[in-house]
């Protein structure tokens, strides 16, 4: 009673606004623990003991310090089976939600704002192709497969309420409060096989944009856009090519007519609805943004200072929250025929065994290769009927049915021609889609394949032999294969399910009326680049040309074009004798290859101190570097003004290193017509105006958004990243966003340098790919390996371990990739035991 006389004394209107005042902080109290009991209610038991039915032994987990799971097994269907588990407790609202995402599913939790997106994947048909690769596999995959499903069905029998699965359930419950989760499957996994061979397409954004392109401007300036990959300056993967044989669809004029050339309005508009489907896809699912690929170089023992080999990989991809990668360790307790797994590396949540890493005997790693491995076939349609050689064919049509939470079910019937599925339907009415031009696209991704077989022999593989065995089976999506072995061994393997056409070279899309430009066959394994223990000791992939211009086969014209490569090489060649650290130090080089060509031509229109920035520049673009803020706004801008007078937005310059090298070409040709702004009669602009233009653009751009001292400005400020949580991290609810979302974060680093932070010239200077993850594997101790997730290992919101590896990813840290058992165990914060 005494501690409320002061209260007593007071007016009563304001006794009044005080009980209400605590009343309001008493709810507010008890909402801020009920948040907090239902955030951390999901969270995963780390520790003590918890049975998992169907087990033969007991499984343990050893958890480090940031939550990375290192899991030990007596058997191969045990081990698995407890990684579908720990994958489940970590990451199962992010395994749930692709699923959804690869079967065209979204639109069943969030309604019809996914719609675009599922229409899109019903058509393209991922989880049909999935379920019929399964039956392909080896038996010991589909037992792989199935004991990790059996794991992850465990977890969600003991489970049951999505209230203890996962916070995004709960925000999930507020729109559509019926959900429940499905069991797992096989086909599950496979499926986010497909979401990746999508993300790693190769050339598809390119054949629209030359397409595109063509219906606006003529055939010739639309070569000028793509220019040869340049062999003199940039460095392949394999110098010398394999002897033999006449070269097969490598005419520069065998491509078919332009599009454009033949009904232009009707194809420009299949092309531009094609464009628009493919950018209805999630950002997650590579949606055409620049910046996808990869780093990977491997040295010998002759080039370091223990005498055994190092291999570093840093695959760039669309930024993930959670990361795309889950870091886990597999370990036999007793290597066995029965048990053969001793591996450490970057998996799939979804998916059993690890893509990137190395076992006890040997490493991996992987870049894309991308090569031409889909086609457009712009098609004569009429009714049900196209035109193929001059007859009438009917086309195949099959009928989707997709359900919508608070909603009716949406019916969309895909069409398809012997090329593939008609892209250009898509997002097309239904009541025009059946007449005049359409699209469709020819992909070896729809044809079953058997990808996940290479993924169990490579977590297997014991040598250079087992290793191209397991690559051959990696069909889709084609890669660069780096590999490394305790012996002392290196090479290199590119795999993959790539055509041989009768006629073209893939870089238009074809005239499918005519039959011309069909795929004969695929390049046999035996005879794609391939190379073990070159005599100068490394070996270099970074998305370059993969063998040099007398290879016999077609692989791509549409390679990046080798400044990231260059730089790798410059570094390795100039290094005697290289250890881990100095391998990571090259992960995180910012060295810009084009500006050495492009600053003395803006230094020398311009004046003033921000131009004064750029001489003395080393082209280093470090997070603090007011010269790469400048230069690459300079840069923005010139292409802006250079191009979007007259390329349609799908062929519009994003940025990258193609664009490198249309630059570099123009900036010889002072008064070519592509300097000229259409826009502006009666003047005709050169060079030297849009170079000026463009310092005049960038230095305003940048006054106005950091300040007026260019001394002050900072790359970092402009050039950030947001990690963007996959499913409610764009909702349009901030306080929704706020609980999955991360960041802003301030990057070094930029497009088309091997620390290759990505961005979109046509958006703004935001990051919109990443190395995703970061890992220097050294065979002479693998406990010196170090490695770093783009985010952490749970996909929890405020776990600890949500994002705990980013502030260190961002700034360009490691932290310890271990593999020996006692290490493990010594370091172990958490022990989890499952038991029978």
């Amino acid at each position: 009673m005494v501690r409320f006389a002061p209260l007593a004394r007071l007016p009563r209107p304001a006794r009044w606004a005080v009980r209400i005042l605590i009343l309001l902080l008493t709810i507010a109290l008890i909402l801020a623990l009920y948040v907090r009991w239902t955030i951390q209610r999901s969270f995963p038991e780390m520790d003590g003991r918890v049975t998992l039915k169907g087990l033969g032994k007991t499984v343990t987990v050893h958890r480090d310090r940031w939550g990375v799971p290192q899991i030990y097994a007596d058997t191969a269907d045990d081990l698995l089976r407890a990684q579908g588990y720990v994958h489940a407790q970590d990451r199962f609202w992010e395994m749930d939600f692709r699923r959804h995402v690869t079967a065209g599913r979204l639109s069943e939790l969030f309604g019809d704002s996914t719609l675009d997106t599922d229409k899109v994947v019903r058509t393209l048909g991922w989880r049909r192709v999935a379920e019929q690769e399964l039956a392909l596999l080896r038996p010991d995959t589909r037992r792989y497969l199935e004991a990790y499903a059996a794991g992850v069905n465990a977890w969600l029998s003991q489970h049951p309420n999505t209230s203890t699965q996962s916070l995004e359930y709960a925000v999930l419950g507020l729109r559509n409060s019926g959900y429940r989760p499905e069991p797992w499957t096989p086909v599950d996994s496979l499926a986010w096989l497909k979401a990746m061979a999508w993300d790693l397409r190769s050339n598809i954004e390119d054949e629209l944009g030359r397409g595109i392109a063509a219906t606006k401007v003529p055939a010739d300036r639309v070569d000028q856009l793509f220019p040869d990959y340049p062999y003199e300056r940039n460095p392949v993967i394999v110098p010398d090519p394999r002897p033999g044989g006449e070269r097969k669809g490598d005419e520069r004029s065998a491509g078919g007519r332009p599009a454009g050339t033949d009904a232009q309005p009707a194809t420009a508009g299949s092309l531009e609805r094609v464009s628009r489907a493919i950018k209805a896809m999630p950002a997650m699912m590579g949606n055409g943004a620049p910046g996808i690929g990869s780093n990977s170089w491997v040295v010998a023992g002759s080039r370091t200072t223990t005498g055994r080999p190092l291999l570093a990989n840093d695959p760039h991809l669309a930024p993930h929250m959670p990361s795309l990668w889950y870091q886990v360790g597999l370990h036999c307790r007793q290597s066995s025929p029965a048990c053969p797994l001793d591996v450490t590396g970057f998996g799939f949540s979804g998916v059993p065994g690890i893509v990137i890493g190395h076992n006890d005997r040997i490493a991996w790693g992987f870049t894309n290769l991308a090569p031409d491995v889909s086609d457009l076939y712009l098609e004569r349609v009429s009714g049900g009927t196209y035109e193929y050689k001059g007859k009438r064919e009917p086309l195949t049509t099959r009928t989707e049915r997709i359900e919508v939470a608070g909603g009716k079910p949406v019916t969309i019937t895909v069409r398809a021609t012997r090329h593939g599925p008609l892209l250009s339907d898509v997002l097309e009415d239904a009541r025009t889609a059946g007449r005049g031009s359409a699209v469709a696209l020819r992909w070896t991704a729809l044809d079953p394949g058997r990808t996940a077989d290479a993924i169990v022999l490579l977590n297997t593989a014991r040598n250079w032999a087992e290793f191209r065995t397991a690559a051959k089976s990696f069909e889709v999506p084609a890669q660069n294969l780096v590999y490394a072995d305790v012996d002392g061994g290196i090479g290199y393997q590119a795999p993959g399910r790539i055509p041989i056409r009768a006629k073209g070279d893939g870089r238009w899309p074809a005239q499918g009326w005519t039959g011309d430009q069909e795929w004969e066959s695929f390049i046999p394994f035996d005879e794609l680049p391939s190379v073990h223990d070159p005599e100068r000791g490394y070996i270099v992939t970074a998305n370059n040309a993969a063998a040099a211009p007398g290879y016999r086969h077609l692989l791509t014209k549409d390679w990046s074009y080798g400044y990231r490569a260059a730089r790798i090489e410059q570094l390795v060649a100039g290094t005697p004798k290289m250890d881990v650290a100095t391998m990571g130090r090259i992960q995180l080089d910012g060295r810009n290859g084009f500006a050495p060509a492009l600053v003395p031509h803006l230094a020398r229109v311009g004046s003033g101190d921000a131009v004064g920035l750029l001489r003395g520049w080393n082209f280093d673009q470090g997070e603090d570097s007011a010269a790469a803020a400048f230069y690459n706004a300079a840069y923005r801008h010139l292409l802006l003004r250079t191009f979007n007078d007259e390329l349609p937005e799908g062929a519009r310059p994003d940025g990258g290193d193609r664009w490198f090298e249309v630059l570099r070409g123009l900036l010889d040709r002072p008064a070519d017509p592509w300097w000229d702004d259409v826009r502006t009669a009666g003047v005709k602009e050169t060079r030297d105006d849009m170079l000026r233009g463009a310092l005049k653009d960038a230095d305003r751009e940048l006054r106005d958004r950091l300040g007026g001292d260019p001394a002050e400005w900072k790359w970092g400020d402009l050039h950030t990243l947001t990690l963007t949580n996959e499913s409610f991290g764009t909702s349009g609810i901030a306080p929704i966003e706020r609980l999955f979302n991360r960041g802003p974060m301030k990057l070094a680093g930029g497009a088309s340098i091997v620390n290759a932070t990505g961005w979109d010239v046509q958006d703004g200077y935001e990051v919109t790919a990443v190395p995703s993850m970061r890992m220097v594997v050294d065979l002479g101790d693998l406990d010196r390996s170090r490695w770093i997730n783009l985010t952490g290992a749970s996909g929890h919101a405020f776990a600890d371990h949500y994002w705990d590896q980013a502030p260190l990813w961002a700034r360009g840290a490691t932290i310890p990739m271990r593999s020996r058992p006692d290490t493990i165990r010594r370091e172990a914060e958490h022990t989890l035991t499952l038991t029978p």
